[in-house]
């Protein structure tokens, strides 16, 4: 989280939320899910998901510096949309600092539509979400 979020420290003038999450009390509840390299087994991606008011809520996708520009965020985020289907889930939802403009721009390509911007836990965020297709539509 340190080396993929470090960038946005300067920009937004404090450490993004993700630097400060507690992992160890997220991976107890079994929300993290995490992407390694095949040889060396490092990390190389991770996701913090859960179902929240009937739709799959993406707390955080992070990629280290190193292994960005992989398509591993896009992995990890049609790992999310699987697992909203799994469960019937109508959409993911999700938020993003504004002052992440390139996560904006991810999302957008993505398909998601913001729905929102606003201060929430001291942070500028905005809120994305993606109607998924459910199945036999």
């Amino acid at each position: 989280m340190q080396d993929a979020y470090a960038r946005y420290v300067a920009r937004m003038g404090r450490e993004p939320a993700p630097m400060l999450a507690d992992y160890a009390a997220l991976i107890a509840r079994g929300v993290v899910h995490v992407v390694r390299e095949a040889r060396s087994g490092h990390l190389c991606g991770v996701i913090v998901l859960w179902p929240r008011d009937g739709a799959m809520f993406v707390e955080n996708v992070a990629v280290p510096v190193r292994y960005q520009g992989r398509g591993l965020g896009r992995r990890l985020m049609t790992f999310a949309e699987e697992q909203a289907h799994a469960l019937d889930l109508a959409e993911v939802r999700l938020y993003t600092n504004e002052a992440m403009t390139e996560n904006l721009a991810f999302y957008s390509r993505l398909g998601f539509e913001e729905t929102d911007r606003r201060l929430d836990d001291g942070y500028r965020r905005v809120f994305l979400r993606k109607p998924l297709r459910r199945r036999g539509d």
